[in-house]
């Protein structure tokens, strides 16, 4: 569905608030059928969504697969843990209230909006869909216009198994979000940068509609002494490298104890040479810039520092290399924004008091990355910097745990999701107090002479 018409949005959002209310999105059996079926969609599209993914972003199959295609692994843990989701949950009522009972009823919020960036555009449009149609919500979606392969691909698979009256694909660029967020939704879900997620909020205020917004930031990544040098190495370039550093929560700049900063950039330059050969540019495993707006504005950051690696562009391809910068100063543009690129800037701390005072100075960020074996620095760590997760030892894996609420804090976003936040994230948790007829003490009821000492004892 391809429209940013004002009468056609609000005609799809009448149809899926009327089949909202026809109770069919509640029933348990329906929405593990809807889950199925979301998980068919994606099995049975492998080849197109890898394509798609091809097109827009250069992205290798194997980084589609473990990133994107990835997503069925949300599908079946929501299915596996949904029924226990949806069970009312009893809650304690205190021995003065007999003979009450207390439960909280988890329900669907209505029609919500997920609105999907173009970094990762099929997994994170899908991922958050899983909690939507899993808590019993109609769905409304709106893919990047910057990934439009993508966003064709889902329009058409979307409408193929599911009615419109249920999910609905919007298209289009920022009329198409302009005209959405005019809108009054139960909620708004939310993937993107900071500027964009402070829109979207204002914008759902005027409706007091709730957002869940994923957004970004500077995640340091620290690197102690006591490490394994080679597979730190790997994991950093990895994380950093993985989809042209166009990751959310890749590494942004490194923090390295000064001890090991030459062993540390040696080993990163290895490992990049291994990963990708040579010449990145021939490399069958290395993605591109999304549009020539973001290759501009990546290779404008080229210019601070020193390049230790890397540097090399290609403005028509869209291709940048995987750099490492050295020499960066914290008043340079490359440290005052999110890079989301494959540039990594070095920088060394003396003590670790230097790197987290560096940390706490700037935004509370999406991730934050520590490698080092000391047990007590990886507390002191935890302890006394604030960020949406902490993965130590590794980078980006910590996306995969669906266990995990994966969210930010403070500018780097507001709520989370995965597994069952997911499910929390479009519901809402209706408390319901059930009294008897079978007993009916006068201690709260007028007139109130001689009962307040008993209260009082009551009370305390």
């Amino acid at each position: 569905m391809i429209t940013t018409e004002t009468s056609q949005i609000n005609e799809i959002i009448h149809q899926q608030r009327s089949f909202f209310q026809t109770g069919k999105t509640k029933e348990v059996a329906f929405r593990l059928a809807q889950l199925q079926k979301l998980k068919q969609l994606v099995t049975d599209n492998k080849p197109e969504i890898i394509d798609a993914l091809k097109a827009d972003l250069n992205k290798p199959e194997f980084e589609s697969y473990a990133t994107e295609i990835g997503a069925i692994k949300e599908i079946d843990y929501a299915i596996k843990n949904l029924q226990n989701w949806c069970k009312p949950k009893k809650a304690d009522v205190s021995w003065e209230f007999f003979p009450y009972s207390a439960r909280i009823y988890p329900e669907p919020l209505g029609v919500v909006l997920i609105i999907g960036p173009w970094n990762y555009p099929f997994q994170l449009i899908i991922s958050p869909l899983v909690g939507a149609i899993a808590a019993g919500n109609c769905t409304i979606i709106k893919p990047s216009e910057l990934a439009p392969h993508t966003s064709s691909l889902l329009t058409q698979l979307i409408s193929k198994y599911f009615p419109s009256e249920y999910i609905a694909v919007v298209e289009g660029g920022v009329e198409a979000s302009q005209q959405l967020l005019s809108q009054k939704f139960d909620h708004i879900f939310f993937t993107g940068g900071t500027a964009i997620g402070k829109i979207v909020m204002a914008a759902a205020a005027k409706h007091l509609t709730p957002v869940t917004l994923e957004l970004g930031g500077k995640s340091p990544c620290i690197v102690d002494t006591e490490i394994n040098l080679e597979h730190t190495a790997k994991r950093i370039v990895w994380g950093k490298f993985l989809n042209a550093g166009q990751t959310c929560i890749a590494p942004d700049y490194l923090l390295v104890n000064q001890n090991i900063k030459q062993d540390l950039i040696t080993a990163l330059q290895k490992t990049i040479k291994e990963f990708y050969g040579d010449h990145p540019a021939t490399s069958p495993d290395y993605a591109r810039i999304i549009s020539q707006k973001h290759f501009e504005r990546l290779t404008k950051y080229l210019d601070n520092g020193q390049i230790i690696v890397g540097g090399e562009t290609n403005s028509e391809s869209k291709y940048i290399a995987p750099t490492l910068l050295d020499q960066v100063s914290l008043s340079d543009p490359v440290m005052q924004e999110e890079i989301f690129g494959p540039i990594l800037p070095v920088i060394e701390y003396k003590d670790i008091t230097e790197a987290i005072a560096l940390i706490n100075s700037q935004p509370k960020p999406l991730a934050l990355y520590l490698f080092s074996q000391n047990q007590h620095l990886q507390q002191r760590i935890l302890q006394q910097t604030s960020s949406g997760g902490v993965c130590l030892n590794d980078t980006v894996m910590q996306v995969g745990i669906s266990s995990l609420p994966f969210g930010g804090v403070g500018d780097s976003g507001i709520g989370s999701y995965h597994g069952k936040a997911s499910f929390d994230t479009f519901s809402h948790y209706k408390s319901v107090l059930k009294n008897s007829f079978w007993l009916d003490l006068n201690w709260r009821y007028a007139p109130y002479q001689g009962k307040l000492s008993a209260l009082k004892r009551i009370i305390g």
